[in-house]
């Protein structure tokens, strides 16, 4: 199921603002392109345990690998998401089993990566952690409201997993997750946390931080409003499509990622290694 080109088609305006600005990279070599996409990984491991989204060892974050595209790359299962780097990370084949790399994988993580990579085969790079903000609200079951900018970049463009079938170990457990996540960028896992997927890995990681935020934003807009008796004020479906045409695109996820990895780069450049 590949995600719909039109749906979020940018603006004309943001096109040619998007001209002006650094592009993703080409690569001359395959080698060269899953080096990038390790490190690239390795980078958002650090930043989602920076942003607190590490909880024990749950959580992972994939990488389609761009030769053997019917596998990943992922975080070793019991390996914290401040130490990982790239040279630490697994490859995992169809079937489960670990073809690079001499760590033990997370059940889950195959669960669910295996099956959302083989519904979006435009998903290079998928993320999903137990997000404090994401896991709370998640347990409202239901989806995030257009209430900021920021949100719209979800608007009519998220779905929602009400099903909690318990640890996902199992192929038909993340088959459903896939199910829910659709053509989607996001899905929020009732009574579980959130996922987001990209056509890059910087782009799968953004979405979840923004998301993970947006999480937090409408859970304290909910908490004031309840508090003052006052209404949250929705954005217009107009403006929230003008907005998600704009924050909402591959490439404004992409660019929006490269200043954390500058940030992460110039702290921690061992992530490289």
């Amino acid at each position: 199921m590949n995600a719909p080109q039109k749906f979020n088609e940018p603006t004309a305006a943001a096109k040619k603002m998007y001209t002006a600005l650094p592009q993703p990279p080409v690569f001359a070599t395959l080698a060269e392109e899953r080096q990038h996409r390790k490190q690239r990984l390795a980078a958002s491991f650090r930043l989602f345990s920076k942003f607190g989204f590490d909880e024990g060892v749950v959580g992972h974050i994939t990488a389609r690998d761009p030769e053997f595209t019917d596998t990943f790359w992922v975080n070793p299962f019991g390996l914290h998401f401040s130490l990982i780097k790239a040279s630490d990370l697994i490859r995992v084949g169809h079937d489960g089993k670990v073809v690079e790399g001499d760590r033990p994988v997370n059940a889950a993580a195959f669960a669910i990566h295996s099956r959302v990579h083989a519904a979006r085969p435009d998903s290079v790079g998928a993320a999903h952690s137990h997000s404090t903000y994401g896991r709370a609200f998640a347990a409202l079951g239901r989806k995030l409201d257009p209430i900021s900018q920021d949100v719209c970049a979800f608007y009519e463009d998220h779905g929602l997993y009400d099903d909690y079938g318990g640890v996902a170990v199992d192929l038909d457990e993340g088959q459903q997750i896939a199910k829910a996540l659709g053509s989607y960028k996001a899905v929020i896992l009732k009574n579980h946390g959130l996922l987001t997927v990209g056509q890059t890995v910087d782009e799968a990681a953004w979405w979840f931080i923004t998301m993970d935020r947006s999480c937090q934003v409408q859970l304290l807009a909910e908490a004031a409003a309840a508090h003052s008796g006052q209404k949250l004020s929705f954005v217009s479906k107009e403006s929230a499509t003008q907005a998600r045409q704009i924050v909402g695109t591959p490439f404004s996820g992409w660019f929006q990622f490269q200043s954390l990895y500058a940030r992460i780069l110039k702290e921690q450049p061992d992530f490289l290694d």
